[in-house]
C-alpha cells in the first residue's frame, strides 16, 4: 500500500482587516477603536497552515485567489509554511473578513468570500499520498461535497470543521470520519439544547470532537466520551485558536497518533496561538508545542473532572 503521509486542505484564503477594541460592538452601537493591522488567514489557510508548522506534515492546499495583491500576500504566507499550493484563480477579489478585536481577546468577524466562491470540488486530480483531507465551510457546500466524495473514493479519510454553522445533509455527513465543531455549532447541528454529552450523541458520526475555548474540548470516538482539558496561558487573541486545534488534530491522526493524544496536541497548540496577535502569524511552530507540553507543570492543563462534568458527562 502506498505511503499516505500527506494532508490535503481544500478551503478559505482570506486576508484579515483587524480593528482592536475595548469591547465587541452590539448591533447598532459604534465603537471607537484602536490599532489597525491586516495578517493573512481564512479558515482554510490557517488550517492549512497549522497543519504545516505546528503538525510538522507534508501539506498540500486547494485555494482559490483573485488576481490581486491580497492573493499575493496569502500564497506567500502558505508557502513560507511549507505549504504547497494548487490555486484556482477568479475573477472575483480575493476573499477578505473585517475582525473586531476587544481587549478580552474576544472577537467579531465579517466575511467577504470574494474568490473563495469559486471553488468547485472537482480541481483535485491527483490523491497519490493523501491520507486526510480537511475541510470547512467558508466555500461553496457543493465544492465541499464533492471533494469529500472524491476523498472517500481516493481512500483518503475525511474531517469537517463545520464551521461556520450551516445546516449539512445527512449525504455529506456519511463522507465524514471526523467532525469538527464548537458549542455553538454543535447545538445547531444536533438540533437541540442539553449537555454536550446529549448533543454529541445526536450526530451520526464516527467521531466528533467539539471545542469548549478555554476549558478545552470533548469527543466522542466509536461511542466512547473522551475530555482533554485546555491549557491555561494569558490569551490576547483567540482569532485563529479554533483554526489551529483543527490542523494540529489532524496532523497528529495522520502521523498515526491516538485520539487522546492528537486532542491533547492540538489544545497544546491552539493555547500557544492565543498568546500572539493575528491568524496564521500566531500558529505556533511544532518544536513549540513540544516544548509547552513538555513544561506541563507551569502550563496545567485545568481539572479533566471539572471538565467531565461540565459535558453532562458525570
Amino acid at each position: 500500500m502506498p505511503l499516505r503521509d500527506t494532508l490535503l486542505v481544500a478551503g478559505s484564503a482570506n486576508v484579515d482587516f483587524v480593528v482592536r477594541a475595548a469591547h465587541v460592538p452590539v448591533p447598532g452601537e459604534t465603537v471607537l477603536g484602536r490599532d489597525f493591522s491586516t495578517f493573512p488567514g481564512g479558515k482554510g489557510a490557517n488550517q492549512a497552515v497549522a497543519c504545516a508548522r505546528s503538525g510538522g506534515v507534508p501539506t498540500r492546499m486547494l485555494v482559490a485567489l483573485g488576481d490581486d495583491a491580497c492573493a499575493g500576500v496569502l500564497e506567500q504566507s502558505l508557502l513560507d509554511a511549507g505549504v504547497a499550493l494548487q490555486v484556482v484563480r477568479s475573477e472575483h477579489a480575493t476573499g477578505t473578513a473585517f475582525i473586531c478585536l476587544a481587549d478580552d481577546a474576544q472577537n467579531a468577524i465579517t466575511v467577504a468570500p470574494g474568490a473563495n466562491t469559486a471553488l468547485r470540488g472537482d480541481e483535485v486530480l491527483d490523491w497519490d499520498g493523501v491520507g486526510y483531507l480537511l475541510l470547512q465551510l467558508e466555500t461553496p457546500l457543493e465544492a465541499v461535497t464533492a471533494l469529500a466524495c472524491a476523498a472517500r473514493a481516493a481512500g483518503a479519510r475525511v474531517v469537517l470543521n463545520a464551521a461556520p454553522a450551516r445546516a449539512l445533509a445527512p449525504e455529506l455527513l456519511e463522507l465524514v470520519d471526523v467532525l469538527v465543531v464548537n458549542e455553538g455549532e454543535l447545538a445547531a447541528l444536533s438540533g437541540r439544547e442539553g449537555t454536550v454529552a446529549t448533543c454529541l450523541a445526536r450526530l451520526d458520526v464516527r467521531c466528533v470532537v467539539v471545542t469548549l475555548g478555554a476549558r478545552g474540548c470533548c469527543a466522542r470516538l466509536d461511542g466512547t466520551f473522551l475530555v482533554q482539558s485546555g491549557f491555561k496561558v494569558q490569551a490576547v487573541d483567540t482569532t485563529a485558536a479554533g483554526d489551529t486545534f483543527c490542523g494540529a488534530l489532524v496532523a497528529a491522526l495522520n502521523q498515526g497518533q491516538a485520539m487522546t493524544v492528537a486532542l491533547r496536541f492540538a489544545c497544546a497548540a491552539s493555547a500557544l496561538t492565543c498568546t500572539r496577535l493575528g491568524a496564521q502569524a500566531s500558529i505556533p511552530r511544532r518544536a513549540e508545542v513540544e516544548a509547552f507540553l513538555l513544561a506541563d507543570g507551569r502550563h496545567g492543563p485545568t481539572d479533566d473532572h471539572a471538565l467531565a462534568a461540565y459535558c453532562g458527562l458525570v
